[in-house]
């Protein structure tokens, strides 16, 4: 189960209280962020000595004008296309960050897939099925969580299709 940490004690992130209620077993990690670092998700790879493979993004898109949050590992890039194919929609582009902050009550760089504001539409890239267990954002900057990606589809409502590029 969940390892407790003072923050989590007093309420957690948004994420860690969607996984608790939902009684969701997960570990979360923490490290301390660098603000100088050019990549929120390999910083979280490297300072959590976890195979960049294992460690997903949470981006914020647009698909056909409707805000989308696709899950990516941390070594590719959205393929916005296949994004845009896995969720029904014909055109996909990245949103605007401060919509996307707005929608999901997250700053840029800890945004988590999970107790989002807003629930909005979500596709996770097929690869993350490969693993025991992936990391996500768990709603901020330096702390990320880890579960089965099988937890993290069915608590987010997502789809799951190879939208990355390697």
């Amino acid at each position: 189960m969940a390892r407790k940490s003072k923050k989590q004690t007093n309420g957690g992130t948004p994420a860690t209280v969607a996984l608790a209620t939902a009684g969701t077993a997960y570990t979360l990690h923490s490290y301390e962020h660098d603000p100088a670092a050019p990549s929120y998700g390999e910083e979280a790879a490297e300072a959590l000595g976890v195979d960049p493979g294992r460690v997903f993004k949470t981006l914020v898109a647009t698909v056909d004008e409707e805000l989308t949050v696709a899950v990516v590992p941390v070594s590719a890039t959205l393929d916005l296309k296949a994004l845009a194919a896995a969720v029904g929609g014909k055109r996909a582009a990245m949103a605007d960050p401060a919509a996307a902050e707005r929608a999901t009550g997250y700053v840029r760089g800890g945004i988590s897939p999970l107790g989002q504001r807003k629930r909005l539409r979500t596709a996770v890239d097929a690869t993350a099925l490969d693993h025991p267990t992936i990391c996500v954002s768990a709603g901020r900057r330096g702390l990320e969580v880890e579960l089965a990606a099988a937890d993290l589809v069915a608590l987010t409502g997502a789809v799951t299709a190879p939208i990355a590029r390697f």
